[in-house]
């Protein structure tokens, strides 16, 4: 299993002086809204390539994911274990892909039946508060490290918002996924620029008649 970088938080700061900064910090980085953003930001670089002849992106565009969402250094992952993540994000894509809480809950259930172990807590030997895991070990391969905490963090969303845990972007051009949340209304686009490019050709079309 990979590690969560853990930054205290500064002395003076306006926090609870009887909160545990390990905790704290852990619970902003690892939160379940937090690893499936981290999934759909994989899925999406995963996609990403060729990035030379053996296709797929370099190691080092996974591991600046990776480190984006406070994962620890330093990183071990070579061009094998990039294309076992490839392959887990082709399958993490169909529960982006489902058009409502039932369809998505079925791709999880697969998921988590096929390529997930029991459901423990860890606190890798105390390295980390206690948390869930549905991996086979602590020292999982990337791969299905990735595949398990992706199933978990995106089933939960499910459970909890009794919809889709996310979206493929609407655009034709665009093959990015993302984390649907908010109360406002539902999001088609993965981004401002895919949703304006897309106003822009409509646009254009009721233009040109």
């Amino acid at each position: 299993m990979r590690y969560i970088r853990l930054v205290p938080i500064p002395h003076g700061s306006d926090a609870d002086a009887d909160a545990d900064p390990h905790d704290a910090d852990w619970s902003t980085r690892h939160s379940v809204l937090s690893t499936a953003r981290r999934t759909a930001a994989l899925v999406n670089v995963l996609a990403a390539g060729p990035a030379d002849a053996g296709g797929g992106p370099a190691p080092e565009a996974v591991a600046e994911v990776l480190r984006a969402y406070g994962e620890k250094e330093p990183f071990d992952l070579t061009a094998r274990d990039v294309e076992g993540m490839r392959e887990a994000a082709a399958l993490l894509r169909d529960v982006f892909a489902a058009e409502s809480a039932d369809a998505a809950a079925h791709v999880l259930n697969r998921l988590l039946g096929a390529h997930t172990g029991r459901l423990r807590l860890s606190s890798h030997r105390g390295g980390s508060p206690w948390h869930p895991h549905v991996d086979r070990a602590d020292d999982a391969p990337w791969p299905e490290w990735f595949l398990a905490s992706s199933c978990l963090a995106l089933a939960v969303l499910v459970w909890d918002r009794q919809r889709p845990p996310g979206r493929t972007c609407a655009s034709g051009s665009c093959r990015n996924v993302f984390i649907a949340q908010g109360s406002g209304p539902e999001r088609r686009y993965c981004s401002r620029r895919c949703a304006t490019r897309e106003r822009v050709a409509a646009h254009r079309r009721r233009a040109d008649g």
